[in-house]
């Protein structure tokens, strides 16, 4: 049985995610229903999420109306309170060095974005979705493998521009001194957040004793653990809304 929380699995923050974990496999546990002891941290995301034996998981929303779709259960979506976001929602910055702070979308052709990867909403999908909505392109696209890799780069000069999901920069700036001086320029439109998911042939009552268990160990989190998660809820998000964000290509 799987169990594993990887989208924002920085080494800063798995004591507190094993933490809350801890607390969902107890909630599950007094309820009758085995769980895993510990999270996951190893082998391919997708070997997780697609696995016959996945209790629960965390995934991007890209992935999610795509290539899982009808393979998984939705548990919920998170609530990062995040500005200018309903609950259950997220957007990405848009960051660059300094000296590019005053760019316009037209001059976007001259700078070099950096995404994670073009299976990701808020590395990918949601840059290229505000570019066309803009008219705008870019000089080349590279991809990092992760938010935080993008971000480095744009600091570092390896890349020009890149879009990082707001919960990313806000660990970014938390833990990673160069992150601070990035300037974001703009913020994309909201989507639906990086979903929690179980196995697809899971039934409805076994969906929602992992959402109770979830929601509990959400509710109940230290204060502490609340500043390094950011987590304030688990939200019904409509499996529709996820499917109706455009897929773009590059």
């Amino acid at each position: 049985m799987i169990a594993s929380l990887p989208m924002y699995d920085w080494p800063e923050v798995q004591p507190a995610s094993d933490r809350l974990w801890a607390s969902v496999a107890s909630t599950l546990a007094e309820a009758g229903t085995d769980a895993p002891k510990v999270l996951k941290r190893d082998g391919d995301l997708w070997s997780h999420w697609l696995a016959p034996d996945l209790l629960l998981s965390q995934t991007c929303g890209l992935p999610y109306s795509r290539q899982l779709k009808g393979k998984v259960s939705k548990v919920g979506s998170p609530d990062y309170g995040l500005e200018g976001c309903p609950p259950g929602y997220y957007a990405s910055k848009i960051v660059v060095r300094p000296e590019h702070a005053g760019v316009m979308p037209k001059d976007w052709a001259d700078l070099r974005l950096v995404i994670n990867e073009d299976s990701s909403q808020s590395g990918f999908g949601a840059i290229m979705n505000h570019a066309a909505k803009l008219g705008a392109r870019f000089a080349s696209v590279t991809a990092s493998g992760a938010h935080r890799k993008s971000a480095q780069m744009v600091a570092e000069g390896a890349a020009d521009i890149a879009a990082i999901d707001a919960h990313s920069f806000r660990m970014a700036l938390a833990y990673d001194g160069w992150a601070r001086d990035l300037v974001v320029i703009g913020q994309t439109d909201p989507t639906p957040a990086t979903p929690f998911i179980t196995a697809g042939d899971r039934t409805d009552e076994e969906v929602a004793q992992l959402r109770h268990a979830l929601e509990a160990a959400v509710a109940g989190m230290t204060e502490d653990d609340r500043a390094v998660l950011h987590l304030y809820g688990v939200v019904d998000v409509p499996d529709a809304a996820y499917h109706a964000v455009p897929v773009p290509t590059l």
